[in-house]
């Protein structure tokens, strides 16, 4: 079965309520339109009812699971719900008028949505940059109990193969224990995918090869990892080819458990993760699917501005599927 086959067959019939903040982009309308008339999930896409129906070119009604919410028309009791439990979660951060007119940007009122249950995730990035994704996911949802900070990975799949990235989008230089969170986290994404994670700390060193600070960072990053889940399979500092080529792992580090059987890459930073996973993508003809952002207490997603209707439509379902396993 192919990834995408799987991953719908898990999320249908769920029932999950999905975000769009978007809903003056083409791209988020139809494919919002599409998941809803394939089952898969109720999408809750933000503006004006008007102005969707003709980004979608529809005369009549939507779809019934398919519903328009106008963030400048919502009931003015429930917007003040929304209003004095954002206030609570900001903890005297914003003072009430600072949060009416914080609800307005519609990222942050779809934030809103997914924090007080009325929905159970968030999709967006498509018209907006990562960062208006990102901070009202910090600052409302927050990261889970003993988990720092959030982190972004992406799947890289070609036909029968499959791996997990990270962290390919968010942290610009993770301290080792912040590094150790994001193998940690990566382990529970990628399970999620049907990925067995075996992970792998990259470094130019494999194993004390090399001497420097960045090397000790990752060596200590991986200790940090198996004192906080020592049933994962985690070992660093590896080089990729170690990591990933069995006969290169006999020579470099023939006692590991995870080096030349690894899928499950965590990178140093951030500008290595970023080119690593646009060279298997360009060169390896991967399809990389992501950012997917974790150790989130819900699932916010964060697409790329150059994402494709298709990329949409999938996100949204790892999205829902992020919420359905919690």
């Amino acid at each position: 079965m192919d990834l995408f086959e799987n991953l719908i067959t898990k999320v249908k019939g769920t029932g999950k309520k999905i975000v769009f903040p978007e809903g003056n982009d083409e791209r988020v309308v139809k494919a919002a339109l599409r998941l809803a008339k394939d089952g898969l999930i109720k999408p809750l896409v933000l503006g004006k009812d008007a102005e969707i129906k003709k980004i979608a070119d529809i005369k009549g009604e939507f779809p019934a699971n398919f519903e328009v919410i106008d963030p400048q028309n919502f009931a003015p009791a429930e917007f003040d719900k929304l209003v004095q439990l954002f206030v609570e979660r900001r903890k005297g951060k914003n003072t009430e008028e600072q949060a009416r007119q914080m609800l307005k940007d519609v990222n942050y009122f779809g934030t809103m949505l997914v924090y007080a249950g009325l929905a159970d995730g968030l999709v967006s990035g498509a018209v907006h940059p990562t960062g208006d994704t990102v901070r009202p996911a910090l600052q409302i949802i927050k990261t889970r109990p003993g988990v720092s900070r959030t982190s972004g990975a992406f799947i890289m799949v070609k036909e029968d193969e499959r791996y997990l990235f990270a962290d390919c989008a968010i942290n610009i230089d993770p301290s080792a224990s912040e590094l150790a969170e994001i193998a940690v986290e990566s382990a529970k994404t990628a399970r999620i995918f049907d990925i067995d994670p075996k992970i792998a700390l990259l470094s130019f060193s494999t194993k004390g090869s090399a001497r420097a600070e960045v090397v000790s960072k990752v060596a200590d990053a991986a200790k940090i990892a198996k004192k906080i889940a020592p049933k994962e399979k985690i070992d660093g500092e590896l080089q990729f080819d170690a990591a990933f080529v069995p006969t290169v792992a006999q020579k470099k580090a023939p006692d590991s458990k995870v080096a030349g059987q690894a899928n499950v890459f965590i990178f140093p930073e951030l500008q290595s993760g970023n080119i690593g996973y646009k060279i298997a993508q360009r060169f390896g003809g991967f399809e990389a699917i992501g950012p997917i952002l974790q150790g989130l207490n819900k699932p916010i997603s964060d697409l790329s501005r150059g994402a494709s209707e298709a990329d949409v439509y999938k996100v949204a379902i790892i999205t829902a599927l992020q919420a359905a396993v919690k």
